[in-house]
């Protein structure tokens, strides 16, 4: 029999009431607190040093063994609040199929004038720091079996957290100026507001599903911490002198997020991440794509969170190649052609390189 028990050492996660719940052995009761302490203190430890995983991904079976061990039961649980059923949102998530999300593919835009480099030079940039805080290092062509270029679940779910962290801020910055803007000239902003801000509610809960499966430790919390800060300020300050740059280089990192998310889902079906060959996707995951029975396991979840990184390659790239204070929103309005093809919300008619301006207007 087991019962629920929270180390004294814990603290709340992000929100009040969010509180990891631990599992522990009811013979463990009459041990010595002080054994008790250091049993739960060894796994606080181990947490510091980057990402705690959740126990379907790196607790084993204990057949035989008299020593009490702490599992995850959940990092972040609901709000106890028995007389609500669920928290209803305003943006309910396209329904993606498996053939749609089997056909995104890896792409890329070619440069076309020096805003584009710019843009495409600062994504260099910040791909080559996540990639050092991550710990990720990229094999060339040849050299894809050596150790020190394999990745593991952990070190991917590091990489997927400082990911999406840093991903949902641009959408927000972008949605936050153009309503102030909007209110300050006293004038429409034709769709592009709830666009932006549904990216960045995407991309959160891209961030509370993998936290669903690993808890990042100190470090990874600072290093979110530092990297929010800046990346938040010097986004504002960018998007205040050139709208279209930015969206431009949120193509281009949407972009590296696609290669990212099929890398990894490589390694899955090539059996180097064994532990997430069966690991099904956390319940909210289930809840938000509306994800099938029979496509809710850890790779079906990668597939639509890739399919979301390249519906806003798109976007971006199309919102980059419009008159950033004159055209509409092409993804929030209704054209009078039906027939012809034109931006949407889905990813029927996803074009890597974003739709040109005379396509859309």
């Amino acid at each position: 029999m087991y019962f629920y028990r929270k180390p004294p050492e814990l603290k709340t996660f992000g929100l009040e009431n969010m509180v990891m719940m631990y599992v522990v052995p009811r013979r463990a009761a009459s041990l010595p607190k002080s054994y008790l302490h250091l049993a739960q203190g060894y796994t606080s430890i181990v947490a510091t040093a980057g990402l705690r995983c959740s126990s379907p991904l790196v607790a084993r079976k204990r057949f035989i063994s008299s020593t009490p061990q702490a599992q995850t039961k959940e990092f972040f649980p609901p709000p106890n609040a028995p007389h609500i059923k669920e928290v209803e949102t305003a943006w309910a998530h396209p329904v993606y199929t498996e053939e749609q999300m089997r056909h995104v593919t890896v792409a890329h835009r070619e440069t076309k004038d020096w805003a584009d480099w710019v843009a495409l030079g600062t994504v260099r940039l910040l791909r080559w720091g996540m990639d050092l805080v991550t710990g990720y290092r990229h094999p060339p062509p040849g050299k894809e079996h050596e150790a020190k270029f394999q990745m593991t679940e952990q070190k991917w779910l590091t990489r997927f957290v400082f990911l999406e962290s840093v991903a949902g801020v641009p959408g927000m910055v972008g949605g936050m100026l153009r309503h102030l803007r909007s209110l300050r000239r006293m004038k429409r902003d034709n769709g592009w507001i709830e666009t932006l801000l549904e990216e960045a509610y995407n991309e959160r809960m891209h961030l509370l599903t993998f936290l669903k499966l690993a808890e990042p430790g100190w470090f990874m919390r600072f290093m979110v911490l530092g990297a929010q800060g800046v990346f938040f300020n010097g986004f504002f300050i960018s998007y205040l002198m050139s709208p279209r740059i930015c969206h431009r280089f949120v193509g281009y990192l949407e972009e590296e997020a696609v290669i990212t998310y099929t890398r990894a889902i490589q390694d899955i079906e090539k059996g180097k991440l064994p532990k997430w060959t069966n690991l099904e996707a956390p319940g909210i995951a289930v809840r938000y794509w509306k994800m099938p029975e029979d496509q809710r396991t850890m790779k079906d979840l990668l597939m639509y969170v890739r399919a979301d990184e390249a519906k806003h390659r798109e976007v971006n790239h199309t919102l980059g190649n419009l008159n950033q204070a004159a055209d509409p929103n092409p993804y929030s309005v209704k054209y009078k052609d039906s027939i012809k093809s034109h931006p949407g919300k889905g990813i029927a008619n996803l074009k890597a390189t974003g739709w040109e301006r005379e396509e859309v207007i």
